[in-house]
């Protein structure tokens, strides 16, 4: 019964990873076939770290991805839960056109977002800067600057995404009793220590989820990129799955392109992992 769906993983998610991990040893360029691909061992991997400007990228890239994924989940989880709480107050009136809102966001493209949000960024016809220019600051280069341009992205992809993670935020909210607010507030405890020592406790599966979530969305960013700074200014915004795509497709260079992708998906793997180990010795202790 489950061979049907097995085989499709297999072909379509483990059949490329197990070929990506076997050309990052390769000299292959994607204009060729793979059978002109040569094995030059870690050739690759030496390359994307050393001191040549071909490492320099790949460093440069890989920091930029950390820095979006820090930023993006420490400013998603928590805006999660602050817009759960509130959705979640069915006594609140325009509870349910909240949670409307919110979710719409998460179903628009991100291609849609992308030219929006390139528009609003606009330095002289951007709403944004016209509606700070009301309270008195200048127009702000959020694009063109490379201190502003990897952040402009992120407060991107946080409005995209928030929405989605306030949905999990609501579900997780459900499953706590309310016996235990009750209880709670005969002993005179107050939401703020309610909140403290019922709901960010019991949400802390939920949370775990949504963080592993954030982490594998964030890092897969790339249409914000590719449609609006090409990875610019000054490589500010060049994260990895960006910089792979240069690589591996635009310079044809696929062997060296997948030696990233294996690196990525290694990352990936470690950071999700020792998340779950953190959480288990908290659960232990």
């Amino acid at each position: 019964m489950l061979a049907p769906a097995a085989g499709l993983i297999g072909l379509f998610v483990l059949l490329p990873m197990l070929l990506s991990i076997w050309l990052s040893f390769q000299d292959w360029s994607t204009q060729t076939p793979f059978s002109t691909a040569t094995f030059i061992g870690l050739d690759n991997f030496r390359e994307i770290f050393g001191s040549t400007s071909v490492g320099r990228d790949f460093k440069g890239a890989l920091v930029n991805t950390a820095i979006y994924t820090l930023l993006s989940v420490l400013l998603i989880l928590p805006l999660s839960v602050l817009l759960g709480l509130m959705v979640y107050q069915r006594a609140v009136p325009g509870t349910t056109a909240l949670r409307t809102i919110l979710f719409s966001t998460y179903m628009v493209p991100m291609i849609a977002v992308a030219l929006v949000w390139s528009k609003l960024y606009s330095p002289t016809e951007g709403p944004i800067n016209q509606m700070l220019g009301l309270i008195g600051i200048g127009p702000l280069p959020w694009l063109a600057s490379p201190r502003t341009a990897l952040i402009s992205i992120v407060i991107l992809n946080v409005w995209q995404q928030v929405g989605y993670f306030t949905v999990l935020a609501v579900a997780g909210l459900t499953q706590i009793p309310g016996s235990l607010y009750e209880a709670a507030t005969l002993d005179g405890a107050n939401r703020a220590e309610q909140f403290r020592f019922i709901t960010l406790p019991l949400l802390k599966r939920t949370l775990l989820f949504s963080a592993v979530i954030a982490i594998i969305n964030a890092v897969q960013v790339f249409e914000p990129v590719a449609l609006i700074t090409q990875g610019g200014p000054v490589g500010a915004t060049n994260v990895l799955t960006y910089h792979i795509r240069r690589v591996g497709i635009e310079r044809a260079q696929g062997g060296l392109g997948s030696a990233m992708a294996v690196m990525l998906m290694l990352s990936l793997i470690v950071v999700v992992s020792a998340i779950f180990a953190f959480m288990n010795r908290k659960d232990d202790e």
